[in-house]
């Protein structure tokens, strides 16, 4: 359904998408995700085609946005952030006149109109005035004009920024529900927004793709051991020991003391071992009495975190690895130059001393033909 294929946008000197490579699937929801100034708002504009990329190439069901623009565009509702309203506008008339906007007439546009005011849950306000409705159902306005002509893609940008929950929990059904008929490409700040929404997460920072999979896989590869909360009450203190006894135990590290005289752990062990069954047996020999246990679950979020911070991480030893390379490269021109004037100083010295030998010589034999002279 959308292609994304080598596509690199510069501004000036600032490079703000670099060389990103991503499908999306018909019928997918796609998770966008990334800090601020990771290049998903400038990548969500150039597949909707309202900015070129420097390079490369978008696909949309089968139109280049370059070369097929029109066609490509026809293939797209767009919902960007902070949606541009018309508030002197009534509700229905603003899904009116964006179905004008894509050229939708007569018995077509009506029926048009009506589905998407319907779907987005707009009926009951259709005849008020945008500026008198609430932030919540401004951003289902928004939602309808991007839905009018119904587009094989919905690009939303931060769909659910500035909401409340409940709004926020609206809009997310309407989003699920799209997924049904359309295919989804969701950008969004709010993690846990994506991984409820999303059966894919591409993650982009400083303009490159981080990574690209399954909420549930990314969770899965970013965790690296297996951990356990536990709150215990245990007055002899034999918590301190219980590493010495658990072998299997890799660290145990008090998180706090409650109010209630019990203690909370984090208890840590090789992500293969799960230590549940062991510590119900061990803990009660220990008079260790067990008030909760459970895993420590890894998040999306931890994921994003971790991802973010690899890359970064990856960023910084990319620059140390050049600045070493580069002080190699500048100690070794050094050291070259060095050999070099040495070697010059040396053919120097070695010219030097050859031309004061010959100039004794000749200073030797200028004597003797003056001896010989004389006699």
């Amino acid at each position: 359904m959308i292609e994304v294929k080598d596509v690199t946008k510069k501004y000036a000197n600032i490079t703000a998408v670099n060389d990103i490579n991503f499908s999306v699937k018909d019928g997918e929801i796609v998770g966008f995700l990334g800090p601020n100034g990771a290049g998903k708002t400038t990548t969500m504009n150039m597949i909707t085609g309202f900015i070129e990329p420097t390079e490369g190439q978008i696909i949309v069901n089968g139109y280049d946005i370059s070369k097929k623009s029109k066609k490509a565009k026809k293939q797209i509702g767009y919902m960007p952030e902070g949606v541009p309203l018309y508030t002197e506008f009534t509700v229905k008339e603003f899904v009116n006149y964006m179905a004008e906007l894509k050229l939708l007439k007569g018995e077509q546009k009506k029926n048009d109109v009506k589905k998407v005011i319907e779907e987005t849950g707009l009926t009951s306000v259709e005849n008020k005035l945008i500026r008198n409705l609430s932030r919540g159902y401004k951003q289902r306005v928004g939602l309808a004009g991007a839905l009018v002509g119904n587009p094989a893609v919905i690009i939303l940008d931060e769909p659910t920024v500035g909401l409340d929950p409940k709004q926020i929990t609206e809009i997310r059904s309407l989003i699920k529900e799209l997924g049904k008929n359309h295919t989804v490409i969701l950008s969004s700040h709010i993690l846990s927004e994506v991984s409820q929404i999303c059966e894919r997460v591409i993650i982009i920072n400083k303009g490159k793709i981080v990574a690209v999979d399954t909420p549930e896989n990314l969770e899965k590869k970013t965790k690296e051991k297996n951990t356990l909360i536990v709150t215990v009450e245990d007055p002899k203190g034999n918590m301190e020991t219980l590493k010495e006894k658990v072998r299997q135990i890799e660290e145990v590290k008090l998180l706090k003391d409650n109010q209630d005289n019990t203690k909370q752990y984090s208890i840590t062990s090789n992500e293969k071992v799960d230590l549940r069954k062991i510590l119900f047996e061990v803990l009660p020999k220990e008079e260790i009495t067990i008030f909760e246990l459970k895993k420590n679950e890894v998040t999306l979020e931890d994921a994003f975190l971790k991802l973010i911070d690899l890359d970064k991480s990856q960023e910084q030893t990319n620059e140390e690895n050049k600045t070493n390379k580069e002080n190699k490269k500048e100690k070794k021109e050094i050291k070259e130059e060095n050999k070099k004037e040495k070697r010059e100083a040396k053919e120097k010295d070695k010219k030097e001393k050859q031309q004061k030998k010959e100039q004794k010589k000749r200073l030797k034999e200028e004597s003797k033909k003056e001896k010989g002279g004389k006699k």
